[in-house]
């Protein structure tokens, strides 16, 4: 049944508010949990669910991503047919590889989209960290005879005052009404951004919004068929966790939940594994007189001093007497001896040397951006 759905995945997002994170990537290349992207999650779920050709539709700032991809032989999207398609922006007069929304992308993207097989596509934005059952997901669209299915959630840490889009949906999963960027949510199911519909439609409705000078799929197409009632629009509830990558408070927040050894179980189930690129590396290594206490440890570290609640991605080392709590450090950061960090995040290669006290509070955490000596 999944072999005749593809899926795609748009990387545009609005990525302001992350900071110094995302000046030289996209959110979707974004480091989470020690040694993940935070696409792994929904291009995991998608091969999980069955679909072979799946395709990302890049924006700015879009090389790290296409190296973390590769040809995709992580999850096993390289064979002859079909496979992982990366759909950079291409310069034309009209376009001028800056998408102004969703329907754009698809438009500069018509030949993709025309040149795939699949009956229907799974349509994804990929700020949003979760693991759906994607086959149960399509199942669900097709037994219910819905034009388009949208995905949603209940879980409260998703909900935002001023961005977002929330949806009513009534006993029998239909969708009522669509809230887009509402000052005060007035609904507590959050739309995913992951929907479901057949590709012939997908294709007739972005030519049409587009022919009408429209570039938000949400806002300019879904609300007025919802109002309209212009197409039968339904609803799948999502019931594991979920977090909105919008922000460097919400980035801290997800890598300090991961700790939770309950999180990691239900963003991790047996079923429904999470892949990414493989880094061949030695095992951590631990000296005698360090201290580590429930910290996520990459491979290729080496911890000579004292961590305590916190996410070390790979060959990052710790020296002796040096301390870290409550930080992310990210691939190859260095904390000298006798330092001091707490509430940080370093990016690749942030060096913070001997002696330095870096504290930041726990609701605004500091940020050292790449490559930076502190």
């Amino acid at each position: 049944m999944l072999k005749d759905v593809m899926g795609v995945i748009y990387t545009g997002e609005n990525d302001a508010l992350l900071r110094e994170l995302t000046m030289t990537r996209a959110i979707a290349a974004l480091p989470v949990a020690g040694r993940y992207r935070v696409i792994d999650f929904l291009m995991s779920a998608l091969v999980n669910g069955g679909m072979r050709n799946v395709g990302v539709i890049m924006q700015k700032n879009y090389h790290s991503l296409m190296d973390h991809l590769g040809s995709g032989k992580e999850w096993d999207l390289h064979g002859k047919n079909d496979g992982l398609y990366v759909l950079p922006p291409f310069l034309t007069r009209e376009n001028i590889g800056v998408y102004s929304g969703l329907l754009d992308a698809l438009r500069s993207n018509t030949n993709y989209l025309t040149r795939s097989k699949q009956e229907y596509v799974v349509l994804c934005n990929s700020a949003i960290i979760c693991n759906p059952k994607m086959d149960a997901f399509v199942s669900y669209h097709l037994d219910s005879g819905a034009d388009i299915t949208l995905m949603y959630t209940k879980e409260a840490t998703m909900l935002r005052d001023g961005s977002g889009s929330y949806v009513s949906v009534d006993e029998n999963g239909m969708v009522q009404d669509i809230e887009v960027e509402p000052v005060h949510p007035s609904y507590d199911s959050t739309f995913m951004e992951i929907l479901i519909l057949k590709r012939d439609y997908l294709r007739s409705l972005v030519d049409k919004g587009v022919a009408h000078g429209h570039h938000e799929l949400t806002r300019e197409v879904l609300l007025p068929l919802v109002q309209g009632k212009g197409a039968r629009i339904n609803a799948w509830e999502y019931t594991g966790p979920a977090w909105r990558m919008d922000s460097v408070q919400a980035y801290f927040k997800f890598n300090m939940d991961v700790l939770n050894t309950e999180v990691r179980r239900r963003l991790f189930p047996d079923d429904l594994p999470v892949y990414t690129k493989v880094r061949d590396e030695m095992p951590a290594r631990y000296a005698d007189n360090a201290t580590v206490i429930n910290t996520l440890v990459a491979d290729g570290c080496i911890i000579e001093g004292t961590v305590e609640n916190s996410i070390l991605f790979r060959g990052v080392r710790i020296a002796p007497d040096a301390h870290v709590k409550n930080c992310i450090i990210m691939q190859d950061g260095q904390v000298h001896s006798g330092a001091y960090i707490e509430n940080c995040i370093l990016d690749k290669q942030a060096v913070i040397k001997r002696n330095a006290r870096l504290i930041g509070p726990n609701a605004y955490p500091i940020v050292i951006a790449k490559n930076v000596v502190i």
